[in-house]
């Protein structure tokens, strides 16, 4: 346990490397070079190099204590990942198997298409990007609509200011339900490409990452968890989720609450009636609500969910109205 706790550390550096994780250092750059629009917009006198370096990193968001917790939770959960729940995490493998036997016993004998190559990878990048999409969207809706998931997804809304370390905000148990998700993913469309496509798949990638996964990161997928607003326009935000939308969807106001809970497709949450453009929200104030959800610690972000989750699976205790007298 503790060798591959160490072989976790040691490896956090690289992520600024691979292109499978948010801060990838080209991925960042992308944000970066995106936001220059937005200072000038914003600054309309006295620009410089300097004051655009103030409008990337003012102290008050990237010094504040909510911050500084983000970037200790980033090594904290990895450790922690780590040691508890690498042996249980589901794995994608015995749900391809899975998905692969169900197909046949419900349809038959495999089909295994031959088809151009070009045209399996592509239905397969596809496949695997919307498939993702999809599931992160029914977890994200999980999280947020029952109280037991909410209390440890209320972990990630408790950021009091945005950056691009937000991202890994977030409570181990809900970590653990999005690797989960990801086995899931995964494993159901592997099954369903052997069932049509055999053995012979492969997907789309740049530098490792999927395709449509890496265009998406690098249109300023990091300015979501930002100050910087960035909107693509009604037109745009009625299919992908804007930077604009996903920091709507940290507002503090209750008229946001659940709101734009896609990650790259806004195309669900425009079916689930829970999509908000960014031009309807030009003013936001980021926060859990009109209350603070306590977790200035990280004792208190580990800890505090555990027993709130506990507290909502009670009954709650019904006021009682007192009787209406009868009339003589």
């Amino acid at each position: 346990m503790l060798e591959q706790m160490w072989q976790s550390f040691v490896a956090l550096p690289g992520y600024l490397l691979d292109a499978n994780k948010r801060i990838y250092l080209p991925y960042l750059l992308s944000a970066v070079i995106m936001a220059v629009p937005v200072y000038f917009a914003t600054q309309l006198q006295q620009r410089s190099v300097s004051g655009f370096l103030q409008f990337l990193f003012p102290k008050k968001v990237w010094l504040c204590k909510s911050a500084r917790l983000d970037y200790c939770l980033l090594v904290s959960n990895v450790l922690l990942k780590a040691a508890l729940f690498a042996p249980i995490v589901l794995t994608m493998v015995p749900v391809a198997i899975a998905t692969t036997e169900l197909l046949e016993w419900v349809f038959g004998r495999a089909l295994h298409l031959v088809w151009p190559e070009a045209a399996v990878i592509a239905i397969f990048t596809l496949m695997l990007f919307i498939v993702d999409d999809l599931t992160r969207f029914l977890l994200h809706l999980l999280l947020h609509k029952v109280p037991f998931f909410w209390e440890f997804h209320k972990v990630h809304h408790s950021a009091k200011v945005l950056t691009p370390f937000t991202i890994y905000r977030s409570h181990p148990v809900e970590s653990y339900l999005y690797a989960c998700r990801m086995a899931l993913t995964q494993g159901i469309v592997v099954g369903l490409g052997y069932h049509f496509f055999g053995t012979e798949l492969s997907m789309y990638d740049i530098l490792g990452a999927n395709a449509f996964v890496f265009i998406f990161n690098i249109c300023g997928a990091n300015l979501r968890h930002s100050h910087i607003r960035f909107s693509w326009g009604d037109s745009i935000e009625g299919w992908f989720i804007s930077p604009a939308q996903h920091q709507i969807h940290h507002s503090d106001n209750p008229q946001h609450f659940d709101s734009n809970l896609g990650s790259a497709l806004a195309i669900w949450d425009r079916m689930y009636g829970s999509l908000i453009k960014a031009s309807a929200a030009p003013n936001i104030n980021i926060g859990v609500g009109q209350y603070d959800a306590g977790h200035d610690s990280l004792t208190a972000i580990y800890l505090q969910p555990f027993k709130q989750a506990c507290l909502s699976l009670l009954p709650k205790r019904r006021i009682s109205k007192p009787p209406i007298d009868k009339l003589d």
